[in-house]
């Protein structure tokens, strides 16, 4: 039995209309508890600042959680390199997701920002389903590989026959915008004050692609 491989490449474009943001915590002590204390209190200025924005209680979530011990890199006199212990460090990394709002996106920074809670933060714009996109990637990548495979066999004299066999990768897709969004700390307040008008805008589309392997069988 003779068979045709193609590579079917699919592509997608998509406009963003969700908000992910993840924000860091890390809390250093001399005391294992004072640090896991302090980061708690961290955290708390954060779900309350929630809270007071009319997010339910379980929209911000954990996504990782670190305890280790804390050492100071130095060198001596002699340069000789040196690790000294000087406590614990506590992270948190938290994410809190909502759907795109320029205006809302601005009120909940500048929330963060009187918070207290002092986090690291990243602002990235993604889809809410993005299942959606995987499937339309994918059905854009098999019409693709049939597409060449029929051209291939026209031109060979030949049919295309049976699929026999699909070959496919299930990876993450990296379904983010290229637009980055950054507001310096001291700033974040005066982004919903009275006398400071902030502009609405549209994140760029996020670009996607990928590659699926088809197996189809030749007919005379």
């Amino acid at each position: 039995m003779r068979t045709i491989t193609v590579k079917g490449t699919g592509s997608v474009s998509a406009r963003p209309d969700y908000i992910a943001l993840t924000l860091t915590i890390e809390a250093r002590s001399p005391a294992y508890d004072a640090a896991m204390e302090r980061a708690s209190e961290r955290i708390g200025l954060l779900e309350d600042m929630a809270e007071d924005l009319g997010f339910e209680k379980e929209v911000l979530k954990t996504v990782s959680f670190r305890a280790e011990e804390d050492y100071e890199h130095t060198r001596d006199e002699q340069g000789r390199f040196q690790r000294r212990f000087v406590g614990y460090l506590c992270s948190y990394r938290l994410k809190l997701a909502f759907d795109f709002d320029s205006k809302r996106l601005a009120e909940v920074l500048s929330a963060i920002a009187c918070s207290g809670a002092d986090p690291e933060l990243g602002i990235s714009f993604t889809v809410k389903e993005p299942a959606r996109i995987s499937e339309d990637l994918l059905t854009s990548a098999a019409v693709n590989a049939r597409g060449k495979a029929e051209v291939l066999c026209r031109a060979s004299g030949v049919g295309l026959g049976q699929l026999l066999s699909i070959d496919y990768n299930w990876g993450e897709l990296n379904l983010f915008s290229r637009t980055q969004y950054e507001v310096e700390d001291r700033l974040r307040p005066l982004m919903v004050s009275s006398g400071c008008s902030m502009p609405s805008f549209v994140p760029d589309d996020i670009e996607v692609s990928d590659t699926v392997t088809f197996v189809w069988e030749m007919k005379e």
